[in-house]
């Protein structure tokens, strides 16, 4: 009787202990991997509650990764102008990267990857290692979007450069942004934002802050011709209009060609990775698991 007893609990102690080996493995994996800390930075409209399931992706594929969504300019927070949220998600993100010795990554979907533009373009000492730009705006927007129709029911996308090219209008985070391909002399002169990082302005901080975008390890554009949103969708590869609304792929435009702030020395490391996935829309792309683990899943190492 007491032999059967012993054959019970050991085989009670192997069952246990079956399931706990391929836990502590995974802990003692990331212990000695280390992977590094992950921000997140959101985007128009959003709040951290939106990411969870980015979150849940990120954890089950690298357990005791530190992931940070910043819990900043939440929903309508989100029209405050660009620079202003570039200095309050800087402020909290800073003391993150100094308590990360071998770098964080960076994960910024749509308005958010241009506020992480500014941040890494600004910050000398910052230590980001992969930048993953989210269906980011990244060459600026021009497009009849439900989101304009929702922020400028009295505008279409042909004469929103009234109220945007305007001081008034720079004080909208959109606008900031806002790259209408017809009236090009009015956006490089009036854009206190995009024209600005992407060095189509003369500026006195050009040649620092690209020095600054380069100390990025890699630099991950991430869209999809589903998108719906960001228009054309090729901006969140560097792609835009010309005056004829034809898109110019990134390797065609002059900010890559004359490499103003440093995207045409990202690609000749090897550091830039474009990542096209059809089928999904603007606000799925944080929440698909195929984005994930085609996308991003290899550069949080």
């Amino acid at each position: 009787m007491e032999a059967l007893k012993f054959a019970r609990t050991r085989r009670r102690v192997s069952g246990a202990a079956g399931l706990l080996w391929p836990l502590l493995g995974a802990c003692l994996w990331a212990a000695v991997v280390g992977y590094k800390p992950v921000i997140i930075v959101h985007g128009l409209f959003d709040s951290s509650e939106d990411f969870k399931n980015l979150q849940r992706f990120i954890n089950e594929s690298h357990p005791g990764t530190n992931v940070t969504v910043i819990d900043l300019f939440d929903r309508g927070a989100s029209l405050e102008p660009m620079w202003k949220q570039v200095e309050g998600f800087k402020a909290a993100i800073y003391p993150i990267m100094q308590n990360a010795a071998d770098g964080v990554h960076f994960i910024c979907y749509s308005q958010g990857g241009l506020v992480c533009r500014g941040i890494v373009s600004t910050l000398p000492d910052h230590n980001v290692h992969s930048f993953i730009s989210l269906s980011a705006p990244q060459a600026g927007q021009y497009g009849d979007t439900d989101y304009l129709k929702y922020l400028f029911p009295q505008f279409v996308k042909s004469n929103l450069y009234h109220l945007c090219y305007t001081v008034i209008g720079q004080r909208i985070s959109i606008c900031n942004y806002w790259n209408d391909p017809h009236h090009r002399d009015l956006y490089v002169n009036t854009s206190d934002y995009l024209a600005l990082i992407n060095s189509e302005r003369p500026n006195p901080n050009s040649t620092e802050w690209k020095e600054n975008f380069l100390k990025i390890q890699k630099l991950v554009l991430i869209g999809g011709p589903d998108d719906g949103v960001i228009t054309p969708w090729q901006s969140s590869q560097f792609g835009f209009y010309d005056d004829n609304e034809t898109v110019i792929e990134m390797q065609h435009q002059d900010l890559y060609l004359r490499d103003v702030f440093g995207l045409k020395t990202l690609a000749a490391r090897g550091d830039l990775i474009l990542c096209s996935v059809p089928g999904v829309e603007h606000v799925r792309w944080h929440s698909n698991e195929t984005v994930f683990h085609t996308c991003i899943e290899k550069w949080l190492v």
